[in-house]
């Protein structure tokens, strides 16, 4: 199915009405049209870029080297951090090229590329924090019955039900925007394929592209953040049974992490939605979209790291072994 979406955005063009020239490339204006601000945004998004993909890389090594680790939340984890570098490496190297070259277009079949993948890893994003707080509400919950319900089988089965589902949207949403003419304006306020946009620039008519988005962001956003608002009220209420403060704060310790990173997820969201709906293609949508698109994943293996010592004695290990082997 992936190859075959990459086969036709390659084949298709953008239909346009029959007294209008066709253009085949958008232009992605990005933060600044200035010089002078290029060579400061330039070193930031790099090294934004690099401290993400290394932080979570090290957070898949040390899972995958520490047989302690292997456990469903640290399965989880991994394919998280797996899914926060290809996010930022949807959109970041392609915004570092244009800098580099000064050439800020971008052709209409990459376009539907990259807002194609950005789609797909942001829904995953999505689904795995919910299957990570089920799994929190499972552990503490009904700690006894852990094992049974969170087996291997299991685990891998919401992973692949969130790799299945998160293409599907994404490939609706990209098939639909094929449909639409472009006629005048291509310029995006913005430094990726946004689908959001995209959308702006048509002189089509695109109720049913915004119908689409918003019914599959009730069904697919709304949905898995209520599943996470009830697991964790079901958590709190289940440690604040426990007798002893000791127990309560190990209870508590065990999700800090993830409701740090499922409130800075939905956070930057909700900002990209509301500044956007708000005032449109403007520059700080464009700073909203870069906390949620750049900045979250790049914040999420400090978040763990920082929060939990099983992590952090396995990195310490991992790195030990790397400098001792040298």
């Amino acid at each position: 199915m992936l190859f075959s979406f990459l086969f036709l955005i390659r084949k298709v063009s953008p239909m346009v009405p029959g007294n209008q020239t066709q253009f085949t490339e958008f232009l992605l204006l990005g933060f600044s049209e200035t010089s002078d601000q290029q060579r400061p945004l330039f070193g930031l998004f790099l090294g934004m870029y690099l401290v993400t993909v290394v932080g979570n890389l090290l957070i898949m090594l040390a899972i995958g080297s520490d047989s302690h680790l292997h456990t469903p939340m640290y399965f989880f984890l991994s394919n998280l951090s797996f899914v926060d570098i290809c996010v930022v490496s949807t959109t970041v190297p392609k915004m570092l090229l244009s800098i580099l070259t000064q050439n800020k277009a971008i052709t209409y079949a990459d376009c539907l590329a990259q807002m194609y993948f950005f789609i797909v890893f942001a829904s995953l994003d999505n689904f795995l924090l919910t299957a990570m707080a089920y799994d929190r509400f499972v552990a503490i919950c009904h700690p006894l019955r852990y094992a049974a319900i969170m087996s291997p089988g299991v685990c891998s089965l919401l992973v692949l039900l969130s790799w299945i589902i998160s293409l599907l949207d994404s490939l609706l949403h990209c098939l639909m925007v094929t449909r639409l003419s472009f006629c005048a304006g291509h310029e995006i306020q913005h430094f990726f394929c946004d689908l959001a946009e995209v959308l702006n620039l048509s002189c089509s008519d695109t109720l049913i592209n915004y119908a689409l988005i918003y019914l599959i962001a009730a069904l697919l956003g709304f949905v898995p953040l209520t599943g996470i608002l009830f697991s964790y009220s079901q958590i709190c209420s289940s440690i604040l049974k426990v007798p002893s403060t000791r127990g309560k704060y190990k209870a508590f310790s065990t999700c800090g992490s993830h409701l740090s990173v499922v409130s800075l997820f939905y956070g930057t969201g909700f900002g990209v939605y509301l500044s956007s709906s708000t005032t449109p293609s403007s520059w700080k949508s464009t700073v909203a979209s870069a906390m949620y698109a750049v900045v979250t994943p790049m914040l999420n293996p400090f978040i763990y790291t920082l929060r939990n010592k099983d992590i952090k004695d396995s990195l310490r290990r991992l790195l030990s072994r790397i400098a001792s082997s040298q």
